[in-house]
């Protein structure tokens, strides 16, 4: 189908009818780019030509065919099918017509497209002949490739239309330079001569293409075609072709993976132009940056005024957008068609020419890298300063690219050794594993050198990661001297290194405030922004009041969120709200970091960041999230990669499992071995709990409380017993409820809430829930009313869920079976939307004589459209309750409120809250009813 080429169509059709009516001859000229539909718009014209009357001759010319002389008019004639006698004749003629003998004129030979005068008027009698019966129409494609003979019976013909019935329609790609100019200017002249020009497709045309009556995007499907084609209709429908189909009701893919239709149909617009717009867009792929024409000149090694022209037609066809390559998958059909040596050439000479430039040495170290090219002296230089760069703005693989080459280069030991310590920061990043050689050799070389500064403490973190404390000690402690005379940077950092050694390995923690020989508080205090983040990690394992972990660490992540090169500073702040009890805030930073482009290229920092968020998850109640996040982290980085820090995800998924009743799962993740001083370290701590509570359910309460107690003693040696770690006080007096040791888990649970600013409002609640089964029936209820205000505010759904389950177990047992039964089914659903399906069922199980044995039947949908939960925010808010306070009664948040309320509206055609009552007469009031008490 043809679109957005009706009017030229109309245009060679009333041009044709005029031809039949009048008797008299036209040319038409259709050009546009390489691509436009030239050939489809001669096809269809040529068609509807020849069922409106008339007779069609068809031609096309090629620059393989250039040198056959009077080939085109012979591919017109041999279509005539003419009659015997006559077809002989022609054929002597063409046969026969030797070229002119030429002369010199004003613009070089001439002559040597002449044809005698009999030749020519013998052809064109011919062609008087066939247009007897009708209009005569004689199309020839790609004129611009046509032999000069042929054109110069064209000229004969087109001088003799006033009183023929021949339509000439030729079609002509823009080209480079206009061929053929003699019979450009001579055609031009002819009065009875139109030129038609084929524009690019709009989005309107483009949707009318895509629109197959099946997706309701089509015009989004046309404007991302029109941003990647320029509107070309080869490229367009070469890119329609490849656009997978949705299945019926499904969403199609955003970014479809092209294939090589398109890599064909790119190639083909580059092919019939010439060789010199060929290798212009060839070395604009190289580049891949937007290419002046000095800096292609330079690049080719030809004249810049010669690259202008040829970035013009690359331009017209829909390739180009300004001047760089439309989209990455035209660069990458360009560059799949150069020969490997064609590449490399191209990139060491880019290299070359940007550095003389002076373009910076990120954009010319990715060339050096392509074409494995460092033989120069100025190429060493360079690519460590794109390494620091790529390792600055997220990019460890393009860093590590680097430093690979500069390992194949002739450098000095001091260099060498500044190289390997950025080869480890690189490839650390993208698996730890890899660097195991080249840190050991960091290490030998920094302690023959008597630890300098810089070698020593860049071996610090990994060092850490790997558990070797010792040896990350004597690294800080090799580098000491004098802070006051050392240089700033280099005593900040050793700083940084001191609070790194001791929050990671908290019985350091101790030996590290002595050693840094100043008060805690200064120790804790803002400095560097790496001292910085993590003196807020310190403030948040040791809370002393003095400082606001949240508020700090809120602070460093606005501040820093949007630096790609931040990641490794984030992790700290991260954990410090972690720690500090706020979940929440975890889960919607490391959810928004996720998302950062460079996180795509650091599996090391990606991985982390999904553990911390399966973490975070864990805490909310999302068990689903959890597992799904934790699971991703462990394919991110392999067990063997994460270090000591394996306990972190591996805690999680326990945890996970536990909670979903999967304990030979939980046990398959408690198989997996540990490495050596794991349990040093606070996220080992989380192992151990999370070991703790399943021994527990699998009622191995000995296994439990042991687990339990080593945790407890670790916090406390190691000055760091916060409940927002872990709350082993709080888990034990679990243990010790489940083997009917009330007492004692009273005590524990008293003891958990006197903590010293180490109870967060999860722990509070969580606390005075089991609290409220070591009380009295009186004093439970009030207890239980303030866990679920707590876990609700923490949004710790899955607490929440118990909170409510023992509420309604409660009142139950007070006789309000009612009441009992509303607030199970609540916590019922919200179980299930956790995750924590065995949960759910326990609650409906566990009052077999008031409280449902399984989940509420489903009701009928009334007449006016409200579901059950609809129903229940109406009639709340026709009372006049603000959406905060019915978020708080029916435990659900804000937003899901106003989703609610939205519908509600619309179902019940009101425009306003006030309008609400007066609908809601029949059920508003003894919901409202029903509903109050729950919340007391």
């Amino acid at each position: 189908m043809l679109v957005q080429r009706e009017e030229q169509l109309d245009l060679l059709r009333d041009t044709f009818r005029n031809c039949d009516r009048q008797r008299r001859g036209h040319v038409s000229l259709v050009t546009g780019a390489v691509g436009s539909g030239k050939t489809s718009v001669l096809e269809s014209f040529g068609d509807w030509a020849a069922t409106a009357g008339g007779r069609v001759l068809s031609a096309a010319a090629s620059r393989a065919e250039q040198e056959l002389h009077l080939g085109v008019l012979g591919q017109l004639l041999q279509g005539a099918r003419l009659a015997p006698e006559t077809g002989v004749r022609v054929e002597r003629l063409l046969r026969d017509a030797p070229p002119a003998p030429g002369h010199d004129g004003p613009d070089g030979p001439v002559g040597a497209d002449r044809i005698s005068a009999p030749v020519l008027h013998g052809l064109f009698s011919t062609l008087l002949d066939l247009a007897e019966a009708g209009p005569l129409v004689l199309t020839v494609d790609d004129v611009h490739h046509a032999d000069p003979a042929s054109l110069h019976c064209l000229l004969y013909v087109a001088r003799r239309l006033r009183h023929t019935p021949i339509m000439v329609v030729l079609a002509e790609a823009r080209t480079l330079r206009p061929p053929h100019p003699h019979f450009r200017a001579e055609l031009f002249s002819q009065p009875h001569f139109t030129r038609i020009s084929l524009p690019p497709l709009t989005v309107e045309a483009i949707t009318r293409l895509v629109d197959d009556g099946v997706e309701p995007a089509a015009r989004e499907t046309a404007e991302r075609c029109l941003r990647m084609t320029g509107g070309n209709p080869l490229l367009t429908r070469a890119l329609i072709e490849e656009r997978p189909r949705a299945e019926a009701g499904e969403e199609p893919p955003s970014d479809p993976t092209l294939g090589d239709v398109f890599d064909q149909a790119v190639l083909g617009c580059l092919y019939r132009h010439e060789p010199g717009v060929r290798r212009v867009a060839q070395a604009m792929a190289v580049l891949d940056r937007p290419g002046p024409a000095d800096l292609l000149g330079h690049l080719l090694d030809v004249v810049p005024e010669s690259v202008s022209p040829m970035v013009r037609v690359l331009r017209t066809t829909g390739l180009l957008d300004e001047d760089r390559l439309r989209h990455p998958r035209i660069r990458r059909s360009i560059l799949a068609d150069m020969s490997v040596d064609e590449r490399r050439e191209l990139h060491q000479r880019a290299a070359e020419v940007l550095h003389e430039h002076g373009v910076e040495p990120y954009a010319v170290a990715e060339h050096l890298v392509a074409a494995g090219w460092a033989e120069a002296g100025w190429t060493v230089p360079v690519l460590h300063d794109a390494a620091a760069q790529a390792l600055a703005v997220g990019r460890p693989d393009v860093a590590a690219g680097c430093l690979r080459l500069v390992g194949r280069a002739d450098v000095d030991d001091e260099q060498r050794v500044a190289t390997t310590a950025m080869v480890v920061r690189a490839r650390w990043q993208i698996n730890p594993l890899t660097v195991s050689g080249q840190l050991d050799q960091l290490v030998g070389a920094a302690r023959a050198g008597g630890w300098p500064a810089g070698a020593a403490l860049s071996t610090v973190p990994y060092l850490l990661w790997q558990g070797r404390v010792e040896e990350a000690d004597e690294a800080i402690a090799g580098c000491g001297g004098d802070d006051e005379q050392a240089h700033a940077a280099t005593a900040s950092r050793r700083r940084a290194m001191h609070l790194l050694l001791g929050l990671s390995h908290p019985d350091h923690l101790t030996a590290v405030r002595e050693a840094a020989g100043a008060p805690r508080a200064s120790l804790l205090a803002g400095g560097s922004s790496p001292v910085q983040a993590l003196s807020l990690l310190g403030a948040a394992l040791t809370p002393t009041g003095d400082h606001d972990p949240v508020a700090g660490a809120e602070q460093v992540l606005h501040r820093h969120h949007g630096e790609d090169g931040m990641l490794p500073l984030l992790t700290a702040p991260l954990l410090a709200l972690l720690w500090a009890g706020r979940a929440d805030r975890v889960a919607a930073w490391s959810a928004a970091l996720l998302d950062r482009p460079a996180v795509r290229h650091a599996p090391l920092w990606r991985a982390v960041l999904r553990a911390l968020r399966a973490e975070a998850a864990l805490r909310l109640g999302d068990l689903t999230v959890a597992e799904q996040q934790a699971r991703a982290a462990l394919d991110d980085l392999p067990p063997a990669a994460w270090g000591v820090a394996l306990t972190g995800p591996l805690a999680t998924l326990v945890a996970c499992a536990t909670e979903s009743g999967r304990h030979a799962e939980a046990e398959r993740w408690l198989a997996q071995s540990l490495p050596a001083g794991a349990f040093r370290t606070p996220l080992g701590l989380h192992y151990l709990a999370a070991r703790a509570r399943h021994h527990l359910a699998l009622g191995r309460a000995h296994a439990a409380t042991a687990d339990l107690r080593r945790c407890g003693e670790l916090m406390r040696a190691w000055g760091v017993d916060v409940a927002g770690l872990v709350p082993w006080r709080l888990e034990l007096a679990r243990v010790q409820l489940a083997v009917g040791n009330k007492a004692h888990a009273t005590q524990l649970l008293q003891e958990q809430l006197r903590v010293p600013h180490g109870v967060d409002d999860r722990t509070r609640g969580r606390t005075l829930r089991l609290l409220a089964g070591t009380t009295a029936p009186d004093h439970r209820r009030k207890l239980l009313s303030e866990a679920v205000n707590l876990l609700q505010s923490c949004g710790d759904r899955l607490e929440l869920v118990r909170a409510l389950g023992d509420t309604g177990q409660t009142l139950q047992r007070a006789g309000d079976s009612a009441q009992a039964r509303l607030l199970v089914r609540r916590a019922y659903q919200l179980a299930q939307d956790c995750g924590a399906s065995v949960l759910a069922q326990r609650l409906v199980r566990r009052e077999p004589g008031g409280v449902p044995a399984g989940p509420p039947a489903e009701t009928p949908e009334p007449e006016d459209g409200l579901s059950e939960a609809e129903r229940r925010v109406a009639a709340l808010a026709a009372q006049g309750h603000t959406n905060r306070q019915i978020s708080s009664k029916l435990f659900i948040t804000v937003s899901t409120v106003e989703q609610h309320l939205t519908r509600v509206y619309r179902k019940l055609d009101v425009k306003r809250r006030s309008d609400l009552p007066a609908r809601l007469v029949a059920f508003a009031e003894p919901l409202g009813e029903e509903i109050q008490p729950a919340a007391s």
